[in-house]
């Protein structure tokens, strides 16, 4: 068992591939069909800078119609992933941003950032999630 327990909840419109994106990272196989989520969570064991990581992986619903449960993923978060889908620029415009301004309302501890200094600190975590989600 991992020392280091983070949750990672993830946001975005319903059907822009959230689920499919945690299910490839915990379970290491696509999902050949899609089921809207409500809510769902995953596990992944990690491993960063050499320590052993627990991962839960929070899905969300992207439907409007669960606005209101959504905020009740965020206690206790450390990470939240926002999705988009990239043949709808609408998608990035405005949920993203939407996204953005719920999560310093609800998690006022989890750091936002747009900054691109950021961006080569997660580079390897982010090119090794790319390759596995290319496998499939």
């Amino acid at each position: 068992m991992a020392a280091i327990r983070k949750k990672l909840v993830i946001v975005g419109d319903g059907a822009c591939g959230k689920t499919c994106l945690l299910i490839v990272f915990s379970k290491d196989q696509f999902p050949e069909v899609y089921v809207p989520t409500v809510f769902e969570n995953y596990v992944a064991d990690i491993e960063v800078d050499g320590k052993q990581v627990e991962l839960a992986l929070w899905d969300t619903a992207g439907q409007e119609d669960y606005d209101r449960l959504r905020p009740l993923s965020y206690p206790d978060t450390d990470v939240i992933l926002m999705c988009f889908s990239i043949d709808s620029p609408d998608s990035l415009e405005e949920n993203v941003s939407s996204s953005c301004n719920k999560t310093k309302d609800y998690c006022s501890d989890a750091p936002v950032s747009h900054e691109h200094s950021s961006a080569p600190r997660f580079a390897f975590k982010a090119s090794f999630f790319a390759d596995k989600v290319r496998r499939f």
